[in-house]
């Protein structure tokens, strides 16, 4: 199974209101960039990613799983982009900061420290493991 990293600004969307979805979960749409919409689509149920405060924060803070796979995006006009849908699954103990990650030689691949500005990203089995430890899981 694939890992994955989405953003989210927290004044827009934050952990707190993705845990207050409960089980139901919500969709994760607004995604308008290609890359992006690739990594949407190759996402499947049951799959992790991170939880991460973009802009405000800048640290991953949990974990949530897919539960519903691609699907057209209401909030896109132009009928090309579409979403998935989350749910959380657990906060990480100690939140990992962009600054923590940068400074680990090992994670100095990751996408989040070379391309901040995509917005859905896969996240390799080595980084997933190793930011899991940095965050107390």
């Amino acid at each position: 199974m694939a890992h994955w990293l989405y953003k989210s600004e927290p004044s827009v969307w934050s952990w707190d209101s993705q845990v207050a979805q409960g089980a139901k979960g919500t969709f994760w749409n607004g995604v308008r960039n290609h890359v992006a919409k690739q990594n949407l689509m190759a996402m499947r149920l049951g799959e992790q990613g991170f939880f991460y405060h973009s802009n405000e924060g800048k640290a991953i803070v949990g974990i949530v799983e897919v539960i519903k796979e691609y699907y057209p995006d209401h909030t896109d006009q132009t009928g090309k982009f579409g979403m998935v849908d989350i749910k959380a699954l657990k906060p990480l103990k100690r939140p990992v900061t962009l600054e923590d990650i940068k400074a680990e030689p090992k994670l100095k691949d990751m996408i989040l420290v070379n391309n901040s500005r995509l917005s859905v990203q896969p996240v390799t089995d080595a980084e997933w493991a190793l930011i899991c430890k940095m965050g107390g899981l």
